[in-house]
């Protein structure tokens, strides 16, 4: 049976170090070790440009001197992405192509990559603007939730399926086997008679180790079976010549679809009834919207410093109140976490020094304080006890 294994690795580029010395201790090291001491192991993962910066700059040059091996072994495939994990169906195509240059700057710069396959968008969120975009810049597959395959016919994942949209190459994960442990479900399919082919999740790389413990090692056991075996995500690409076209709908991995039959896609970061959702868009569409008309002004170094920070997914996420206490995660909810987010928009904006920028500051002061208010109002009457 084949494994093909997707990781994705993310830290805000604004999160405390803390948070990322952790993530290297109890998650990155082990999956290191484990790829070096297993040399027939292979995956395919995101490593988002923020991270390797933050890497870079806790001095982690080991790790990532450890990574380059195991890349230039083939080891570990690299796939494109956005840099500073944007949500990118809410921005348009110039910030999406931006994002996706600034990853591979980053990927070119420290592992010497010019040429990718594939290519994660952030939360797969999946809009076939971005998947436009994504087959423009060269790219050849995308890895999605299977949830965003739409057809009369069942899903096989056994296939590689073409985008009629974008024309890229779509594999899809299997949501029950990615959204629990999965190498406890690996331990179950190998106690069935008739094993599948293969097998294809997707996780956060965190979940082993930072966000599940697994003392019993699950993982390493499951990974030296004997009857196992692995391949990158462009590897199975390649074994399977045969392509389905289909259809997909604008969805996310985390979508259900209850939400996306109510036109509600990307509920955990804009949905129509989350007023604070709402209103950290309008925050980020105005921020977003200055870019082109104060690029030669003397703070826009520091626009887009905090422009990149402040247009990540997590603070969206943060305010969505979803929980996910069954799935190895937390109740979505930080107003500490979004006023990360608030902070760098606003300050995004706090960095033009053109006068005429007077009215916009003054705009997001506004909005900025308004978001905050409610914030911390709904904080307090609804989610601080469950938090």
């Amino acid at each position: 049976m084949w494994w093909i294994n997707f990781l994705h690795l993310y830290q805000p580029a604004n999160i405390e170090s803390y948070y990322i010395n952790e993530a290297v201790k109890k998650s990155y090291r082990r999956l290191l070790t484990l790829l070096e001491k297993k040399t027939e192991l292979k995956v395919t993962m995101n490593i988002s440009g923020c991270l390797l910066e933050r890497l870079k700059e806790e001095n982690y040059s080991d790790l990532i001197e450890r990574f380059k091996k195991l890349i230039d072994e083939k080891r570990i495939e690299l796939v494109g992405s956005a840099s500073y994990h944007a949500f990118l169906p809410n921005l348009d195509e110039e910030e999406i192509k931006w994002q996706i240059i600034e990853q591979e700057k980053i990927l070119k710069e420290l592992f010497n990559l010019t040429r990718l396959k594939g290519f994660f968008i952030p939360e797969m969120a999946y809009h076939k603007k971005v998947a436009k975009v994504v087959s423009k810049m060269g790219y050849s597959w995308l890895i999605l939730d299977e949830i965003s395959y739409q057809g009369e016919e069942k899903l096989d994942h056994q296939k590689i399926y073409e985008d009629k949209d974008s024309g890229l190459n779509i594999v899809f994960r299997q949501r029950k086997l990615s959204t629990i442990y999965p190498p406890d479900e690996i331990k179950k399919i190998r106690r069935q008679k008739d094993l599948p082919p293969a097998i294809i999740t997707a996780v956060d790389a965190e979940l082993y180790g930072l966000r599940h413990l697994d003392p019993s090692a699950e993982l390493e056991r499951i990974v030296f079976w004997s009857g196992l075996k692995t391949a990158t995500v462009s590897e199975f690409i390649e074994k399977n010549k045969k392509r389905d076209l289909c259809s997909l709908r604008s969805s996310s991995w985390e979508s259900t679809e209850e939400e996306i039959e109510n036109n509600n896609p990307y509920a955990l970061w804009d949905d129509p009834k989350n007023t604070i959702h709402q209103k950290l868009w309008k925050l980020a569409d105005l921020a977003v919207s200055l870019k082109k008309e104060y690029k030669d002004d003397e703070g826009f170094n520091d626009f887009r410093w905090h422009l990149n920070r402040g247009l990540a997914s997590c603070w969206f996420w943060w305010a969505s109140a979803y929980d996910f206490t069954s799935n190895y995660g937390p109740l979505a909810w930080s107003p500490d976490q979004v006023e990360k987010g608030i902070n760098d928009l606003v300050r995004a904006i706090r960095s033009i020094h053109n006068i005429n920028s007077l009215k916009d500051k003054i705009l997001a002061e506004d909005l900025a304080c308004d978001i905050r208010k409610e914030l911390w109002k709904s904080h307090w009457e609804k989610y601080w006890s469950k938090v």
